[in-house]
């Protein structure tokens, strides 16, 4: 079993930045590639970044790419969202996700945690 948290998030005018960690518990942590997902009010949950088990893979949505930075520690268990040039656009929850292969599909995650609110305002 893989438990995820996360924290990190919060309001922040347009232009700051943020930065989102995922705890991870479960022993099988570091062979997981970890996602980010995000979900906006009435909208679909949408892909944002994955990185793989070594941290040598990593993959962006067009819309965060070159703002966005998935990194992770694997002696802490902790993966991590660094956002930068926030836009009101980027306002959602954010939540982390376990998988077993380097995907941008939701549906490919097998663990999911609950979520941090992040507000970009104009």
């Amino acid at each position: 079993q893989v438990q995820l948290v996360e924290s990190g998030g919060g309001s922040v005018q347009a232009g700051g930045s943020l930065r989102l960690s995922c705890a991870v518990s479960g022993r099988t942590y570091s062979m997981y590639h970890m996602g980010w997902f995000r979900q906006a009010p009435g909208k679909e949950r949408e892909f944002v970044a994955v990185i793989s088990w070594s941290g040598r893979i990593t993959r962006y949505a067009d819309s965060v790419k070159g703002r966005f930075t998935v990194s992770r520690d694997n002696a802490k268990n902790t993966v991590y969202l660094q956002m930068n040039s926030l836009r009101p656009e980027d306002t959602a929850v954010y939540s982390c996700a376990a998988s077993s292969q380097i995907a941008t599909i939701g549906d490919r995650y097998d663990y999911w945690g609950q979520g941090t609110q992040v507000t970009v305002s104009s």
